[in-house]
């Protein structure tokens, strides 16, 4: 592990400013990614500044019917909040799908949605990497894709020597029920606040697969805002993973259902948590039956670009994908009274 200074600052302020002084400086809440990446080498910052309890870590009602998630809150204190059970059930469910008890312990709300890829590429410094290390290629191409996206990729067999390929997905099942929700993101940087639509927090690699995120360097995530649903809002979250626990989507699927309003979003499949704009707009105002989910999933899955590569690539993801949603929407039709 490269040795790095450690600040432990009194205010956001402070925090915010210590982060933009320093180019190779990175915030640290708990730790569960962050901490990874620096013993693995993949992480290498000059300075660490302490910001876990700086931010709120209250949950709390807001006057329009909604929620706010302090961004120190824990995946397990959101979880297991009554108010998430009953209002966002699709959000408590997708973070405990999510890693361990110990780990969620310790995760926090603004820290989960910008953990980094799992990428066995990324994480192994010895190859190239363009998210690592932008401008040296995508290793992943033609390799170990079993786990790697199908949606807003470069091609269906991108040039692994360019600067911009980087077919990596994003790891956080929270990400995924938020996206699901339009939840809304407050940061202060040193621009000052804003508020971000969750929706367009994640960014596909572009020119840059380096950048996860729109947040400018020194910007910290102070809170989310879940909206409020109507009445009878159904909501859920479903998994497909290789084993039953502690593992990462192959494929996910946060869906939100009232009257003549369906949201969906997909997990496991794109460089960000991936909206599923096409198959929403098919299903809206109508009925859910199983002929126009199909014909809705049709139309989201026509630009997808498997991944050839060992073990047969990911094109399986494909008939999955259709399969979950199908599965997941079924399941809150059925709840219908």
């Amino acid at each position: 592990m490269k040795p790095f200074a450690f600040a432990r600052p009194g205010d956001v302020a402070e925090a915010v400013r210590e982060v933009a002084a320093e180019p190779n400086a990175v915030f640290l809440a708990g730790g569960t990614n962050l901490v990874d990446h620096l013993r693995l080498g993949v992480a290498r910052p000059e300075l660490v500044v302490d910001v876990r309890t700086l931010t709120s870590r209250e949950i709390t009602d807001l006057d329009d019917g909604g929620l706010r998630l302090g961004a120190a809150s824990t995946n397990s204190e959101v979880a297991a909040d009554r108010r998430v059970w009953e209002r966002y059930p699709v959000l408590a469910q997708a973070l405990l799908a999510g890693a361990t008890g110990q780990l969620r312990n310790m995760a926090t709300t603004g820290g989960n949605p910008l953990q980094r890829t799992r990428c066995p590429y990324f994480q192994d410094v010895t190859t190239p990497c363009n998210k690592r290390e932008p401008g040296t290629g995508c290793s992943a191409v033609g390799g170990y894709v079993r786990y790697h996206a199908i949606l807003g990729t470069p091609g269906a067999l991108p040039d692994p020597t360019a600067p911009e390929t980087c077919i990596a997905t994003h790891p956080s099942d929270m990400a995924v029920a938020l996206a699901a929700l339009d939840a809304r993101v407050h940061t202060i940087g040193p621009a000052g606040v804003r508020t971000i639509p969750f929706v367009d927090l994640h960014r596909l690699p572009g020119d840059d697969p380096s950048r996860d995120t729109v947040l400018e360097h020194g910007e910290l995530i102070t809170a989310i805002d879940l909206p409020p649903l109507p009445e009878g809002t159904r909501s859920a979250y479903r998994k497909v993973r290789d084993r039953a626990s502690y593992a990462f989507a192959l494929v996910s699927v946060a869906a939100v259902v009232d009257d003549g309003d369906v949201r969906i979003a997909l997990g496991g499949v794109a460089h960000k948590p991936w909206r599923a704009s096409r198959a929403e707009e098919i299903l809206r105002g109508g009925p859910l039956t199983e002929h126009a989910v199909r014909a809705a999933m049709d139309a989201e899955l026509a630009a997808a670009q498997p991944q050839p590569g060992v073990e047969s690539g990911n094109g399986f993801k494909i008939p999955l994908v259709a399969r979950t949603v199908a599965a997941t929407l079924r399941g809150l039709t059925e709840e219908q009274p």
